[in-house]
């Protein structure tokens, strides 16, 4: 048998104490004619009734999620408060229609005020502040909106235990009608309370943010750094737990991991300035920002079925503005309409993102799977002398692969580390302008440039 949650056993201590004050309460009204005795029975029915709703409510809502209830069920204790406040008030307004009555003398009044009245008064005022502290301690320490507003009603009972107190000491000293004020005072508490937790349960029901949670949840985004940027926030609670829903930006050339480690740290930020909450993070393409180079490539990438972009040229014309030329690696099953297509779409999308640009070019190129290579043999030492000839210095390293596609040089070159990289490129691009024009069947050539010692 599983074991009951301290939620649950708090509840139904509370079932176990109202049917405990109904009894005292209902008799000790009867006995002494008192019509606050009998309003603060009918305030222990309401509480046994609470009582049971939120035993139950407790035990359902905290049922893990289902097919039917993906966010759980954590609301039935909010309907539950609900239900149990719209009772409160219709049985608080009939006493205070009674109390009416009584003090109109459309009803007779007769109390009698004897010692054990105010013995059972006593015993009723010490198990209210009992209940009402174990209830609202259970409540804060476990986040639970029906043992809260138990505890809240708990400590109405309290009040009004009090006030019907007063009434017997009232009645005692030969004013029978300080009877019917309190029990009119006693009605006048319930449904004020009722009032207070039906708008509160309501709130919740109704998905109202928390002012206090939201301002917490923007400062925690807000204090990231790098910063985020926020598009939306959308919070609500449900049994004192807290759900968000965050949709932020990221620059769009930001890789997939990058943009989830920007959501990982939003999650982290909500987790410790709202403890417990559910935390769902939406990651969009911010706007594009940074030079006009990462401009253009992020409206081009934008672009469904663009694979790849290199060769990326800008050319700045007199007066007239920017021209930009670049290869766009598309799917290599693509028609050529299709692939014409969405080099157009490329070329809107770079003119309505980068203004100054006023005319793009696009060069078509299928993209290649993996070629299959194997490494040169011992046979082919003159063709590795032949590079080392045309290089006219000593590579760091030198590899030659044979492809279906012909002969790819991967080539290490040692730089002055004081030389800049532009120079170091052009460095490079002469030696692989030099293998290509002097050594047969080069498919590619790549020169790796390093810092040399």
């Amino acid at each position: 048998m599983s074991q009951m949650s301290p939620e649950r056993r708090t509840a139904l201590a509370s079932v176990v104490a109202a049917c405990v004050l109904i009894a005292i309460k209902l008799v000790s009204g009867i006995a002494a004619g008192s019509l606050a005795f009998l309003a603060e029975a009918a305030h222990s029915g309401t509480d046994l009734v609470a009582a049971l709703l939120t035993f139950f409510a407790v035990g359902y809502a905290r049922k893990p999620a289902d097919a039917s209830h993906l966010y759980g069920h954590l609301k039935a204790e909010h309907l539950t408060a609900l239900a149990e406040a719209t009772f409160l008030a219709l049985v608080s307004l009939l006493v205070g229609g009674l109390a009416v009555a009584r003090l109109t003398g459309a009803i007779g009044t007769e109390v009698d005020a004897a010692w054990w009245a105010f013995c059972a008064a006593g015993v009723v005022l010490v198990t209210d502040a009992g209940r009402t502290l174990v209830s609202l301690r259970t409540a804060r320490r476990y986040g639970s909106a029906a043992l809260l507003s138990n505890a809240l009603h708990f400590g109405s009972d309290l009040v009004g235990t009090v006030a019907v107190l007063g009434g017997l000491v009232a009645a005692r000293a030969g004013w029978p009608a300080g009877d019917s004020v309190a029990a009119l005072f006693v009605a006048a508490l319930v449904v004020a309370a009722a009032v207070r937790l039906a708008r509160r349960n309501v709130d919740v029901l109704m998905d109202r943010a928390p002012a206090d949670d939201v301002a917490a949840a923007r400062a925690a985004i807000s204090g990231l750094e790098p910063r985020v940027e926020l598009r939306r926030l959308r919070l609500r609670r449900a049994a004192g737990r807290p759900f968000v829903d965050v949709v932020i930006a990221v620059s769009p050339g930001a890789a997939v991991g990058q943009g989830h480690a920007a959501a990982d740290r939003v999650e982290g930020a909500l987790a410790r300035a709202l403890p417990g909450a559910d935390v769902v993070v939406h990651v969009e393409p911010g706007a594009a920002a940074g030079s006009l180079d990462e401009r253009v490539r992020a409206a081009a990438t934008s672009v469904p079925r663009v694979r790849d972009i290199h060769n990326l040229g800008v050319i700045e014309m007199d007066e007239e503005g920017v021209e930009v030329s670049l290869h766009l690696k598309l799917p290599a099953d693509l028609t050529l309409a299709d692939a014409h297509a969405v080099a157009e779409d490329v070329e809107r999308a770079i003119l309505q993102t980068v203004p100054e640009v006023v005319g793009v070019q696009t060069h078509l190129e299928p993209l290649k799977g993996p070629a299959e290579a194997h490494e040169v043999s011992a046979g082919d030492d003159a063709l590795l002398a032949l590079v080392r000839n045309v290089v006219a210095r000593e590579p760091e390293e030198l590899r030659l692969l044979h492809t279906d596609e012909g002969l790819v040089v991967f080539l290490t070159l040692g730089v002055e580390s004081r030389a800049t990289l532009a120079d170091a490129h052009l460095t490079a691009s002469d030696v692989e302008a030099r293998i290509r024009a002097s050594v047969p069947g080069v498919a590619d050539v790549i020169v790796h440039t390093e810092p040399s010692e």
